[in-house]
């Protein structure tokens, strides 16, 4: 059997910090460790490669000008040319990533790990008027990497993101390179005797309770809420939510939690209702895991709130 030869794969959109990204990772991780390795850069920005420094760790590094290039048997013809033991992509961020994560890659090449970086700056330029392709450049990625953080809202940038990919690990980069770890501020006070959330926290609320949820476990909240409960669903289960939206109306969607209730028949499927809960962390194979279950302390019929969605925002 033939010996795994790891890819990684840089996903961002030009001038984003991936050239700065592949050769911090080199160089200062000294991730290279004397093996033989390949870069293919698929674009030219303003950072250049230290081809010197390359060969002192190894590496070898390729262009391809045109995603017409971008083919299987070019990326074979430059495997059995240069032999790598590891690879790094530098992907284009216009190409369609579908291209690189469907292709027959060379004998032994498997792509471990797919990291975006994004400069915050022009996040929500690029969302609002390519919003199809920033989705695609993070989607399929295990990290994402926001770079000149020092003043934009890291809550909205994450919020966005894992709406997208709930999966990616997210990391915040400040101008100067070093990496902002400061924890994320609430716009609830967790500490409460009864977190009562408002429509514009019910979005990040949700965000947070579904990664974070061992925090909430006990705890009681109270929120305006719309009942999916159709008949199909099984009986003592309601899912009491919210329509969100991201930054557009193609975005929106349906975002609950499991909530158990012996009395869920008296609940009309899309009522509106305040509820008073307790959270109690449970699995739940809606879930696909362990995350927050409501146990309601009260119902109350609502009235429909003049704007029903809500936003991640």
């Amino acid at each position: 059997m033939a010996e795994e030869i790891p890819v990684y794969l840089f996903t961002g959109f030009m001038d984003s910090g991936k050239t700065t990204l592949v050769q911090e990772t080199l160089f200062e991780n000294e991730f290279a460790n004397g093996s033989k390795g390949l870069i293919i850069m698929c674009e030219d920005g303003e950072k250049e490669y230290d081809k010197q420094k390359l060969d002192s760790v190894n590496f070898k590094i390729v262009s391809i000008d045109s995603e017409e290039e971008f083919t299987e048997e070019k990326l074979n013809e430059l495997n059995m040319q240069y032999l790598p033991e590891q690879v790094f992509i530098e992907y284009n961020g216009t190409w369609g990533i579908d291209k690189i994560l469907e292709a027959d890659l060379p004998k032994g090449w498997v792509i471990v790990q797919s990291l975006a970086t994004v400069d915050s700056t022009t996040f929500d330029l690029y969302m609002n008027n390519m919003r199809a392709m920033m989705q695609e450049q993070v989607f399929q990625s295990d990290v994402v990497i926001f770079n000149r953080t020092d003043d934009t809202d890291r809550g909205h940038l994450r919020r966005t993101i894992k709406n997208i990919n709930r999966k990616a690990q997210i990391v915040y980069e400040r101008k100067d390179g070093t990496i902002d770890e400061r924890p994320e501020e609430l716009p609830f006070d967790i500490n409460q005797d009864v977190i009562e959330l408002s429509d514009a926290d019910y979005a990040i609320w949700y965000m947070d309770a579904m990664e974070n949820y061992k925090k909430y476990d006990g705890k009681i909240v109270k929120f305006l809420g719309l009942v999916y409960n159709p008949p199909k669903l099984r009986k003592g289960v309601m899912v009491p939510g919210r329509f969100a939206m991201t930054c557009c109306i193609e975005d929106v969607q349906f975002i609950g939690f499991k909530c158990k209730y012996e009395k869920e028949d008296t609940i009309p499927h899309k009522s509106w209702i305040n509820i008073t809960a307790k959270i109690r962390v449970e699995f739940a194979k809606e879930y696909k895991g362990k995350g927050p279950v409501l146990y309601p302390i009260e119902i109350e019929p609502a009235e429909k709130p003049a704007d029903e969605l809500v936003y991640f925002s």
